[in-house]
């Protein structure tokens, strides 16, 4: 089934053409330098892929309410917050193709933005007493923030084995995806063990996102991504872990040095890339992600048949298998 985004979003238009009108009012303020910053997040918004998330759960799970609306903006609001934070954190100069907000209004005003962002955030949720959508969201944020510090501690020893590696992407990326589908279905009115389920359902597919992220580094795609970028910053990916599992104590040494010490030599990431590549390490990483792939769709089975349904796994399906 090829979808687009158009089809995949046809059940929720109406809803998201509202919400981004709601989302926009939720960012608004009286500061002059604020508001001038706010509207230009708000235009270089991408796919809008994780308020889809929210919305097609909650119709999966539920049905659509007023406090869906209101989880898609704080999930957007302190997700957009950690992402300006990251921007300055990686002295990054563009997200998405624009300027990011460090690189326009410095350093000092992004972190006060981030700031204002989470803070907006917040009390959208206390103002209508959304506290259990507050629960899932903040713990999202704090499991992202332990995700990168942990991924940060062991690429300084490049001694990331495949569970660990799991426990780096499952609170760096899929946490987020689960947080959107568990947000979905509290806000929808749903018992426990169906949130839960809705968490678990996002989870496998955060999973899978990641490692197709992953697997872009090895290349053969036109895509937005640097070809071996991770490499260069030394972030160890399933396909590299499973690599030097199989390979001898001397090539494994080899690789890792050139990791640790030649990353910043293209025709060294290119060597290492090879290496990965004959060893099998993208065809594993390829059967991981289809597992945590499939484990998502099934869990999706077990929800009665409806449009949003069938949207969800249209959008499941456009996550995992895009090319860019």
């Amino acid at each position: 089934m090829s979808l687009n985004l158009k089809e995949i979003q046809a059940p929720i238009a109406q809803e998201m053409t509202d919400f981004e009108k709601k989302f926009r009012d939720s960012m608004k303020s009286k500061v002059l330098l604020l508001d001038k910053i706010m509207t230009y997040i708000v235009k270089r918004k991408g796919k809008q892929m994780r308020p889809m998330f929210v919305f097609l759960s909650a119709g999966v799970a539920g049905e659509i309410t007023e406090s869906t609306y209101r989880g898609a903006a704080l999930i957007e609001l302190l997700h957009t917050a950690t992402l300006v934070h990251d921007d300055v954190v990686d002295d990054a100069h563009y997200r998405r193709g624009f300027f990011s907000i460090n690189a326009l209004w410095k350093n000092k005003i992004a972190v006060l933005v981030g700031d204002y962002l989470l803070s907006r955030g917040l009390l959208l949720s206390v103002e209508f007493g959304d506290l259990d959508l507050l629960k899932i969201v903040s713990n999202a944020v704090k499991e992202m923030s332990e995700g990168e510090l942990l991924q940060m501690e062991k690429a300084r020893k490049l001694d990331i084995d495949e569970d660990v590696y799991y426990d780096i992407i499952r609170q760096k990326t899929a946490s987020l995806i689960a947080s959107c589908c568990s947000v979905g279905a509290c806000s929808s009115g749903a018992d426990m063990d169906t949130i839960e389920k809705m968490r678990l359902f996002g989870e496998k597919v955060g999973m899978a996102f990641q490692i197709k992220d992953d697997l872009f580094d090895y290349g053969n795609a036109e895509i937005g991504k640097p070809l071996g970028i991770d490499i260069k910053e030394k972030k160890m990916t399933l396909p590299l872990i499973y690599a030097l599992r199989n390979a001898s104590m001397i090539e494994k040494k080899k690789v890792i040095f050139k990791i640790k010490n030649q990353s910043h030599k293209s025709k060294k990431v290119q060597e290492v890339i090879e290496f990965v590549k004959n060893s099998g390490g993208i065809e594993y990483a390829k059967e991981v992600m289809e597992k945590f792939y499939n484990e998502a769709l099934e869990i999706l089975k077990s929800f009665k048949e409806s449009a949003f349904k069938n949207s969800l796994n249209g959008l499941v399906q456009y996550t995992i298998l895009r090319d860019k």
